[in-house]
């Protein structure tokens, strides 16, 4: 899909504020709210979108310790597999395969030391878990999400 500087514009708004109107996000690009409706409408069914969401502060829900825990399997255990053990555990919000010693790294958020404590010991029940190690976050620098009108656009192709 060909992605104009509009819709780049558009989408920049849409990541810095998904509740923009599209007459707000219309008078920032020059653009009549109808035409970027059809824009975003465009942009959701070619899958450049593929959804609209809340960011949701952790501390204000309680969420006061965060953790990277880096997870090797026994064997092959397939990613399907490993999504399925790591659903099951609410603290964990984010799963991502890696290259290098693990297999995967595991984001967690949790209430406190003990909450998180809890999270891994779920995470280790498997007879699937060869080793597990972890790193507390001790602060947050930067958090852009998926993508922020900072992010360099086009990302960089591949050689």
């Amino acid at each position: 899909m060909q992605i104009d500087n509009i819709d780049k514009q558009i989408i920049a708004r849409l990541v810095d504020n998904a509740r923009a109107s599209f007459r707000e996000i219309g008078e920032a690009v020059g653009l009549s709210a109808p035409a970027v409706k059809r824009r975003v409408d465009r942009l959701v069914d070619r899958g450049v979108i593929s959804g609209f969401t809340a960011r949701l502060a952790p501390e204000a829900l309680g969420w006061r310790t965060q953790a990277l825990v880096a997870v090797t399997y026994a064997g092959n255990v397939s990613p399907e597999r490993i999504k399925k053990i790591l659903e099951l555990i609410p603290q964990v919000i984010a799963a991502y395969t890696v290259s290098g010693d693990a297999d995967v790294l595991v984001h967690v958020h949790a209430a406190d030391m003990a909450d998180f404590e809890q999270a891994l010991e779920k995470l280790r029940a498997t007879d699937a878990v060869a080793r597990t190690e972890s790193t507390i976050v001790l602060s947050t620098l930067l958090d852009r999400g998926t993508t922020s009108p900072a992010t360099p656009w086009p990302p960089p192709q591949a050689a």
